[in-house]
C-alpha cells in the first residue's frame, strides 16, 4: 500500500552575503508564521545580484544556512543570480514553482502588508497600454527604470479610480502606500516575486514578514541591533578581519557560525569585487571589438562606454565608477561585468526567459532530517534534481546544460581568484560532494 506524506514547505529566495542574525530571525519568523515542516532556501551561488562576487563560497554559504535554520539549499543559476530585479525573481521563482511542492514564498519587506502587494503587481500584472505608454515617456525623460516604473504605476493608479474593472486593484492603497513600496530595496524584490507568482499562475502563496534591524545602507549600530550585509562586509574592507569577528561575536545567534568565519577570516577565503579586476582585465582586452553589445543587457549605450575605456580603469569599482550615470546605476554595470566575465549573452538570456526560466535544481546541501522532504522532492519536482556536479550533463538538455556549465564556470573562477590569496590548489567543481548536517 502506497503512503502519503503531506509536509508544508516553505521557500525563502536568499543570498546570506553574509548571513546574519537579521537573516536567522526570518528563518524562524517563517517557520512559526507559515506553519512550515520545511525550508527551501533558493541561494546565489558564486555571484549575487548586485553584481559581484559573493563574500564567502557557495559551499561555506550553505553550511551557514543548514546551521541557521535552512533545511535544503538549491542554488539559483548564475545567469539569473546576476539579473536585474526581475530575472533574479522569476528564475528563482521558477525554481520554486517546479519543484512541485512548495506551498508558500516567504520574503522580508519593509512594508510588512502582503494585501499591497498583491494590489500593486495585479496593477503591474495588467501592462495596460496606458501603463506602457508611461513608462516609455518616463524612461525617455531620463529617469532610472525603478524610477520610470513608479512614475507610470501611480499615473495608472489615479486613472484606475475612474476605470471599475476585475483586472485592477482596489484604490485602498494610497499613492503614499506605493511610493513607499516601490522605494525600498526589499520592498521592490518583494513586489517582484509576487509578481513572478501571479504570471505564473502559480499556487504557491506569497507571505511577507517586517523587516526588523538595520537598512541595507545604514551602518552598524549597536550590539543588540541586527546588521545589515552590507554593514559587515564594509566594515570587513574598511577596518579588517579582527573587527569583522569581534563584531561577529556580538551576536548569540551567531555562535554556532563562528568556527566557519574564523577559518575563513584566517585562509582569507573572501573575496570582493576587485579581486577580480585581472580576469576583468584580460576579457575586455581581449573582446572583439564592438562585441560588448552582445551581452546580457549591455545597451548600446553602456557598450560604447565600455569601448572607449577597457584601456583605462584601475580595478572593477573604479570601472565601474567611470562607467556610472544618472540612469546607469553601478549595480547595473557591476552585473553586467559579471556578464561579460562569464560570456553569458543576450542570446543566451533571451533563450532561458522563453523556456521559462530554470531547467534544473542544483542541490547544494541538506539537513539529514530533511530526508523526507527530499523523497517529496524526488517524487514532484517537474526539473532534474542535481546533487552531483558530475553527473548533471546525463540528465539536462543542451540549453539547461549550458546554462549549468556558468555556474560551474562562476565557481571555477571564484575559486581559483580565493585560492590566489591562499596558495592552495583549486578544486574541481565537479569533484564536489553535497553538503550535508
Amino acid at each position: 500500500m502506497e503512503v502519503f506524506i503531506t509536509l508544508k514547505t516553505t521557500g525563502i529566495i536568499v543570498e546570506y552575503n553574509p548571513l546574519h542574525p537579521g537573516h536567522i530571525y526570518h528563518m524562524e519568523q517563517t517557520r512559526k508564521q507559515t506553519g512550515a515542516d520545511y525550508l527551501i532556501a533558493v541561494m546565489s551561488g558564486s555571484f549575487v545580484q548586485r553584481g559581484a562576487p559573493a563574500l564567502l563560497d557557495k559551499y561555506t554559504r550553505t553550511r551557514m544556512a543548514l546551521l541557521a535554520g535552512a533545511d535544503v539549499v538549491i542554488e539559483l543559476p548564475v545567469c539569473f543570480a546576476t539579473g536585474s530585479a526581475g530575472d533574479f525573481a522569476a528564475g528563482a521563482v521558477s525554481l520554486l514553482d517546479k519543484l512541485g511542492c512548495v506551498d508558500v514564498l516567504c520574503f522580508g519587506s519593509e512594508s510588512g502588508d502582503i494585501s499591497l502587494f498583491k494590489k500593486t503587481a495585479t496593477l503591474l500584472q495588467c501592462e495596460s497600454a496606458a501603463f506602457s505608454n508611461a513608462l516609455k515617456k518616463a524612461l525617455k525623460s531620463g529617469l532610472s527604470f525603478p524610477a520610470a516604473r513608479q512614475q507610470a504605476l501611480l499615473l495608472c493608479l489615479d486613472m484606475a479610480k475612474d476605470m471599475p474593472s476585475t483586472a485592477c486593484p482596489d484604490n485602498n492603497s494610497t499613492a503614499e502606500q506605493i511610493v513607499a513600496l516601490l522605494s525600498s530595496p526589499n520592498n521592490l524584490l518583494g513586489l517582484e516575486y509576487t509578481l513572478a507568482l501571479l504570471r505564473r499562475n502559480s499556487s504557491i502563496r506569497p507571505f511577507t514578514i517586517s523587516r526588523v534591524g538595520s537598512g541595507y545602507h545604514d551602518p552598524l549600530g549597536g550590539a543588540a541591533d541586527f546588521p545589515s550585509a552590507s554593514a559587515l562586509r564594509s566594515l570587513l574592507a574598511k577596518q579588517g578581519k579582527q573587527a569583522l569577528l569581534s563584531q561577529l561575536q556580538c551576536y548569540p545567534e551567531l555562535q554556532p557560525l563562528l568556527p566557519l568565519w574564523e577559518e575563513v577570516l584566517s585562509q582569507n577565503t573572501f573575496l570582493f569585487s576587485n579581486d577580480l579586476s585581472s580576469p576583468l582585465h584580460y576579457r575586455l582586452l581581449t573582446a572583439a571589438p564592438g562585441s560588448f553589445g552582445t551581452y546580457a543587457e549591455v545597451g548600446k549605450e553602456l557598450a560604447d562606454k565600455l569601448e572607449a575605456n577597457r584601456l583605462s580603469f584601475t580595478d572593477w569599482d573604479d570601472l565601474c565608477t567611470r562607467l556610472k550615470t544618472r540612469e546607469i546605476t553601478y549595480s547595473k554595470i557591476s552585473r553586467c561585468l559579471c556578464r561579460i566575465l562569464l560570456s553569458v549573452s543576450q542570446e543566451m538570456l533571451l533563450a532561458a526567459r522563453d523556456n521559462d526560466y530554470t531547467p534544473y535544481a542544483r542541490i547544494l546541501g541538506f539537513r539529514k532530517s530533511a530526508s523526507p522532504l527530499l523523497s517529496v522532492l524526488k517524487k514532484n519536482s517537474n526539473i532534474p534534481l542535481i546533487s552531483r556536479p558530475a553527473a548533471a550533463a546525463r540528465s539536462l538538455s543542451p540549453e539547461a546544460l549550458a546554462l549549468y556549465e556558468k555556474d560551474v564556470l562562476a565557481a571555477h573562477l571564484t575559486q581559483t581568484a580565493r585560492c590566489a590569496k591562499t596558495g592552495q590548489l583549486p578544486v574541481h567543481e565537479y569533484t564536489r560532494q553535497l553538503i550535508l548536517l
